[in-house]
C-alpha cells in the first residue's frame, strides 16, 4: 500500500484526499512532520506552485534523520477558482483573495464576500466558473520525477451563499448539472465530481 504525504497543513483538504482515494492508500498530513519548512507559493501556475512544494517537501524529508518511516511520496495540491467574468480570477490567489498578495491567506468569509462584491453587476447568464485543480506527486525514491495530474469542475457562481458544508468557496460554487452549491451537496456527492476528485482519479489510474 503505498503511503503518500500531503504537504499541506490544510486539514480539510488531507481529509478529502484520504476520503477520495480510498483504502488503497495509507494517507499522511504535515502534522506528521511538524518541523517541516513552510514552502512559499510564489510561481505563476497552479503546476508551479503544486510543483515547488511537492518537490521541496520531498528534499526536506530525505535530508532529516527523523527515526520513522518516510512516505512513499510527497502529494502537493494547489488548486483554486476561475471565474470567466473575471479574467480568470482569483485564480493562484484565491486563498489569499481578500487579503492581498502580502497579507497571507484570508478567511473564507472575506473571500466568499469580496467574490459576491466583484460579481455583483455580473447578470446571471455570465457567472460561468471553474474550480482547478494540479497534483504534483514527487517520490521519495533514488529516482525524482514528478507526474502532475490535473481536473476541472465547471460551474457557476450563486448570487448567495448556501449550505454549511464544504470549505473555500464552496456556498458560492453550483457545478454544472446540479441547482445546489458545493456547500449544500455535501462531501458524498462533491467527492465524485470536484476538481480535486477528477485530478485524484488520474492519480489512482497511474498506479
Amino acid at each position: 500500500m503505498p503511503t503518500i504525504l500531503i504537504a499541506s497543513r490544510n486539514d480539510h483538504k488531507s481529509e478529502e484526499i484520504g476520503a477520495i482515494l480510498g483504502d488503497g492508500f495509507a494517507i499522511l498530513s504535515l502534522d506528521a512532520f511538524p518541523d517541516a519548512p513552510p514552502v512559499i507559493e510564489n510561481g505563476d501556475s497552479f503546476a508551479a506552485n503544486a510543483t515547488k512544494k511537492s518537490r521541496e517537501i520531498a528534499a526536506w524529508l530525505k535530508k532529516q534523520a527523523l527515526g520513522q518511516a518516510l512516505p512513499d511520496f510527497v502529494l502537493a495540491d494547489d488548486s483554486g477558482l476561475e471565474v470567466d467574468a473575471l479574467g480568470g480570477a482569483p485564480g493562484i490567489h484565491s486563498a489569499r483573495y481578500a487579503s492581498g498578495e502580502k497579507q497571507g491567506n484570508a478567511t473564507d468569509a472575506d473571500n466568499n464576500a469580496k467574490l459576491l462584491r466583484e460579481m455583483a453587476d455580473v447578470p446571471e447568464a455570465d457567472r460561468d466558473a471553474q474550480f482547478r485543480c494540479v497534483l504534483a506527486m514527487t517520490p521519495l525514491g533514488q529516482a525524482v520525477r514528478t507526474e502532475l495530474f490535473e481536473g476541472i469542475c465547471r460551474g457557476r457562481i450563486s448570487q448567495t451563499e448556501a449550505g454549511g458544508g464544504g470549505f473555500g468557496y464552496d456556498p458560492l460554487f453550483i457545478p454544472d448539472g446540479f441547482t445546489q452549491s458545493f456547500a449544500e451537496l455535501g462531501s458524498a456527492t462533491k467527492n465524485t465530481l470536484s476538481h480535486r476528485a477528477k485530478a485524484l482519479t488520474k492519480l489512482a489510474a497511474f498506479f
